[in-house]
């Protein structure tokens, strides 16, 4: 087999291998996403669960980049400290190193069981749950597989007379193999995958183990870059968090390196063979990181903090972001299709900011205060600007003469307009009053009623994207699963509220005591997606899919 024959099956087996691992964090954060957030933002207030809670996070979503970020995003916004926020990132690189030990492991027999159970699973169901987690299982088997892949496609490599000058050219220029590593590392965008493949050619005897620690390192360089890199364009608070990691886990890499080529301790005691000690090198060197990061995890901040600083340039008075752009080109007016696409664009921008507020205001019924409070109704305030300039906007637009579907489709853009305004007021006046009664009250949810609201409401957001979609897209499919939705939303309600009252029937003091902020948030967010839902309505009876408000059969 010629070389470049062997390097294509080896590429294709490395690609597998990180579209499988992206399908399983792209599932748990569909499936479980939101539900996961609320609960790290839950726990990282203490030092020591912050750590664990960054490790099961890291491990569910096989990235401790994304969990960089996702911890980055939090301390941003105020949510958890930039302490809490470090404490948490460094257990997510001991959970990312324990996915790899963990995947080292003879699992071959799970490939199949994967594979069939995930595809049976994805699609003998429409629940969103069900599938999701098909999609993790499908991902799980995918990932199993391009392993043994990767170990067959660099198997005739073992005959190469060029492989061994490469691997001794690496052994004597480590500088250039750790380099090496962070580059691979920073192209794959996981530290998983990275040393996943080193671990795999080492079992062919292509790494000895001196050049195998040294490539460890090098990938945590890379992975420590990959979160900087991303959130280079965000806001100062938001970047906090991964200059840290760089700080800790960077530099910690470099000086390690030198530390381990000035004195060149002996590897045996990591394994004894050449992939264990890859593998075990990589969990050490992230708990050392993790043991040192206690006590000069006060000193990193401050230090992250400067450095940020220093990369922010001070906004004048009248920054560009704060100017509100429109889409309601009023030159267009006497061109119909032309006018209905500036109206679309600027409704999805009303879909933008309704997502906004749907988010973050489940954020407040943890932590709120004057200014997240007064953020938000600034959010409803912008709404009933954009929903008013719309409406008179698409107004203008029926007095020239509109084609069936022209009139149709202004039709359609004003009812959603109207139903995110009412969104909106639901949000503000309604859940937003939640809020201030709980903590005036200095209330608590119990953690079943906490998660069984989180759950909820992770849904009726997964519902309004759904409902955003079908508005630009207009898909009857997208649109026949969003109506599905509302009715598995409906029996959730039912299950939601049984399981309130049970506690109501225990006793349960929390419950007692938020009992009416929590049904009435339930009624809300009920509400919110019987509004979103019914966006899709002008769709299905476009394609007579719809009998009065009611799905047809099959």
């Amino acid at each position: 087999m010629s070389g470049s024959v062997v390097l294509l099956h080896l590429a294709g087996a490395v690609a597998l291998m990180l579209f499988a691992t992206r399908l399983v964090k792209t599932g748990v954060e569909r499936a479980y996403g939101d539900v996961l957030r609320h609960k790290l933002r839950a726990t990282m207030r203490n030092p020591f669960m912050a750590v664990l809670a960054g490790c099961g996070l890291a491990v569910a979503l096989q990235s401790s980049t994304a969990v960089t970020l996702l911890v980055g995003s939090f301390a941003g916004s105020g949510i958890v400290s930039g302490m809490s926020g470090q404490l948490a990132v460094r257990g997510a690189e001991i959970g990312s190193a324990l996915v790899v030990k963990l995947l080292t492991f003879d699992l071959s027999l799970l490939v199949p069981v994967c594979l069939v159970a995930g595809t049976v699973m994805f699609m003998a169901t429409e629940r969103r749950d069900w599938r999701q987690f098909g999609r993790i299982l499908v991902g799980i088997g995918l990932l199993l597989l391009s392993l043994e892949m990767i170990g067959q496609a660099s198997e005739p490599l073992r005959q190469s007379t060029l492989m061994p000058l490469i691997v001794d050219y690496f052994s004597g220029d480590p500088v250039t193999a750790y380099l090496l590593a962070a580059l691979v590392t920073w192209l794959f965008h996981s530290s998983i995958a990275a040393v996943l493949l080193m671990v795999t050619l080492a079992g062919r005897g292509f790494i000895p183990p001196e050049l195998g620690i040294v490539l460890v390192l090098g990938v945590n360089l890379g992975s420590s870059v990959i979160a900087p890199l991303l959130t280079r364009n965000a806001e100062p608070g938001v970047r906090i968090v991964p200059i840290g990691n760089l700080l800790m886990r960077g530099m910690g890499s470099l000086i390690m390196l030198i530390l381990f080529l000035t004195f060149k301790p002996p590897v045996a005691f990591l394994g004894s063979t050449v992939p264990e000690q890859i593998v075990n090198a990589h969990i050490v060197f992230n708990i050392l990181i993790l043991i040192a990061g206690l006590p000069l995890a006060s000193l990193v901040y401050r230090a992250s903090e400067r450095i940020v600083a220093l990369g922010t340039k001070p906004q004048p008075a009248n920054a560009l972001d704060v100017i509100e752009l429109s889409a309601l080109n009023e030159s267009a007016l006497d061109v119909p299709s032309q006018a209905l696409a500036n109206a679309t664009r600027e409704v999805v921008r009303v879909c933008e900011t309704v997502e906004i507020m749907l988010k973050r205001i489940i954020e407040l019924y943890e932590s709120a205060d004057a200014d997240k409070i007064g953020a938000l109704a600034a959010l409803d305030d912008r709404v009933d600007r954009k929903h008013a300039a719309i409406k008179l906007y698409l107004a203008k637009v029926t007095k020239n003469p509109l084609s069936e579907d022209e009139a149709l489709r202004c039709q359609e853009l004003i009812g959603a307009c109207v139903k995110l305004e009412q969104v909106g007021d639901i949000i503000v006046r309604n859940m937003l009053v939640h809020v201030k009664k709980k903590f005036e009250r200095g209330l608590e949810f119990t953690p079943e009623g906490w998660r069984e609201l989180c759950a909820f409401h992770a849904l009726v957001l997964a519902n309004a994207r759904l409902a955003f979609n079908v508005l630009v897209s207009r898909d009857p499919e997208t649109a026949r699963q969003l109506v599905l939705e509302k009715d598995r939303l409906r029996d959730r309600e039912k299950e939601t509220s049984q399981s309130h009252f049970v506690r109501l029937r225990d006793g349960t003091a929390k419950s007692v005591e938020t009992s009416s902020i929590h049904l009435d948030t339930i009624r809300d967010l009920k509400q919110i997606n019987s509004l979103l839902a019914s966006m899709a309505y002008p769709v299905l009876e476009e394609r007579g899919l719809l009998t009065g408000s009611r799905l047809k059969a099959g």
